[in-house]
């Protein structure tokens, strides 16, 4: 596991986040155990970059079968707005 600092000042313990940029797996891990720091510095990569916001609702296509995943809902609306 890492500890990874983000622009923000955030530092949430990421175990797939090896560098700085965004892989399915820190995806997966900012949107399961994310606190709302972490969620803002995504938001930010996505907004940024197109190819993040695709990973994020690939990410959420795995859990949207999941009634209860709920936080994999709100992210997998957010990617498909932005996308669109």
């Amino acid at each position: 596991m890492v500890w990874s600092r983000n622009r923000f000042g955030c530092a949430m313990l990421h175990r797939h986040l090896t560098h700085q940029q965004f892989t399915l797996a820190a995806i997966d891990d900012v949107i399961a155990r994310g606190k709302r720091r972490d969620w803002a510095e995504l938001r930010q990569a996505a907004l940024e970059d197109r190819a993040a916001l695709e990973k994020v609702l690939r990410v959420c296509q795995a859990h949207i079968a999941d009634p209860y995943a709920q936080r994999y809902h709100f992210w997998k609306q957010y990617a498909e707005r932005h996308l669109a």
